[in-house]
């Protein structure tokens, strides 16, 4: 995502494209400290000024994060946990509430990209942007 985006929004009620690079990276974190805490926290820092700083953030933080969720022991993954009043459920399920997440706002920041100007990785296979190699 090029810097030079990140006002883009294909709609007024939309997220910026830096605000949801951001949202993305902060939740991935978030969710995997309030599994590990075993309690939720709504709070995020500021997003870091430019796209490679979110990349670094992101890279520094969840294999951070992830380590605390696999250290995890049985008993503390089957314990349930709130989520802000709406659920109660045992702190391993929310694993899968992070992973509907993240596909989520990782496709719709895909679709952001070629307005911006930029080009569309490789996801699930080729793109439109990406040549596909022979093996």
């Amino acid at each position: 995502m090029p810097d030079s985006g990140h006002d883009y929004r294909p709609d007024p009620k939309a997220r910026s494209a830096k605000e949801l690079a951001w949202h993305l990276a902060a939740e991935d974190v978030k969710f995997l400290d309030g599994i590990a805490n075993l309690a939720f926290n709504t709070k995020a820092g500021p997003a870091p000024a430019t796209t490679a700083e979110i990349v670094t953030w992101y890279d520094t933080n969840v294999p951070r994060a992830m380590a605390r969720v696999q250290a995890m022991t049985a008993e503390q993954l089957l314990t349930p946990v709130d989520f802000f009043g709406m659920f109660n459920f045992p702190a391993a399920m929310y694993l899968n509430f992070l992973y509907g997440h993240s596909v989520h706002h990782r496709g719709e920041l895909a679709v952001y990209l070629r307005p911006m100007g930029s080009k569309v990785p490789s996801i699930y296979g080729p793109s439109a942007d990406t040549e596909v190699q022979a093996a």
